[in-house]
């Protein structure tokens, strides 16, 4: 994303220079607008922290974020009239790079609840219990550096399956036992897959399964979405002994992401959404596999 194309610019800020600006953005958002405690707001960790800044065209301080010396990321704020048009994404990368240039191996947070679903969509994975802060509900994250993210429960796995979903740009496929129940029934993560398929002409998502009948019996709604969508959504069935066998479930987009688990009846595995050879070995896997298995004509038919 080129950021001054966009209006803004995003730098590494020094907190003796640029103190002010931060904490205007700060005492904006987080103390006016969110009702804040000045003295909760304000602590000693700023003069050790990575900070950076986002600017508008003119200069003026519109967002801002940093890491501290515990290895979190925080102090996220961007100016209302600034939200929804990629200042955070922007800032969010920026500290990802301060962070890299540290070599650190992971970024942990806390993110408001309102704001997961951003966090999400750049790597993070939910870790733990939510849990009140500054009478703000919060829920930590964790993003690894430098290799994929484990995942360790089924909130994780939802998060990871929901950004492959998002950062798809035409073609998704997913290796799946019996359409794994409490992930790919999950509504956060339909809906995704939802926003995904109506989203333009050209997308196809492709799941291969084990066990066809079973999705069928219970009714898995991700088939009455593909009843309604049926070129963009194609179910094959595996029947070769091997594929049969195959022990692990994975999701892979067309682009760098991809969540893998060892074994398939299971949630814990690992995912990234910057590991393009793991995930073209992953599509690569599933074409041959998709090559020599059946249509899953029986889905077709159902409501018809």
């Amino acid at each position: 994303m080129n950021a001054t194309a966009l209006g803004f610019s995003v730098s590494a800020a020094d907190y003796a220079r640029d103190g002010a600006a931060l904490r205007a953005v700060r005492e904006a958002v987080f103390v006016r607008e969110q009702g804040v405690p000045l003295e909760l707001e304000l602590d000693a960790q700023d003069p050790d922290c990575l900070h950076v800044l986002a600017r508008d065209a003119d200069g003026k301080p519109i967002g801002t974020g940093r890491l501290t010396p515990a290895h979190t990321l925080g102090r996220m704020a961007v100016l209302p009239e600034w939200r929804g048009r990629g200042v955070g994404a922007a800032m969010l990368a920026a500290l990802t790079e301060l962070a890299r240039g540290q070599r650190w191996n992971a970024i942990e947070l806390h993110a408001q609840v309102d704001a997961i679903g951003f966090y999400v969509r750049n790597g993070y994975l939910p870790v733990g219990p939510r849990y009140m802060e500054a009478g703000i509900e919060h829920q930590s994250m964790r993003r690894a550096l430098g290799g994929p993210n484990a995942v360790e429960d089924r909130e994780a796995a939802i998060a990871a399956t929901i950004a492959i979903v998002d950062s798809t740009r035409r073609g998704l496929r997913a290796y799946s036992r019996a359409l794994d129940p409490g992930l790919f029934d999950a509504p956060p993560v339909l809906d995704a897959l939802r926003r995904l398929a109506v989203r333009r002409d050209g997308i196809e998502l492709r799941f291969l399964l084990q066990d066809a009948e079973t999705p069928q019996r219970e009714q898995a709604p991700l088939i009455a979405l593909a009843q309604r969508l049926p070129s963009v959504l194609l179910f094959r069935a595996v029947d070769d002994p091997v594929d049969l066998n195959y022990p692990s479930a994975f999701v892979a987009n067309d682009g760098s992401g991809y969540y893998f688990r060892g074994l398939g009846h299971r949630f814990d595995g690992e995912t990234a959404l910057d590991a393009g050879g793991r995930a073209r070995q992953l599509r690569e896997e599933f074409d041959r596999t998709w090559e020599r298995s059946r249509p899953c004509s029986e889905y077709r038919a159902l409501g018809l």
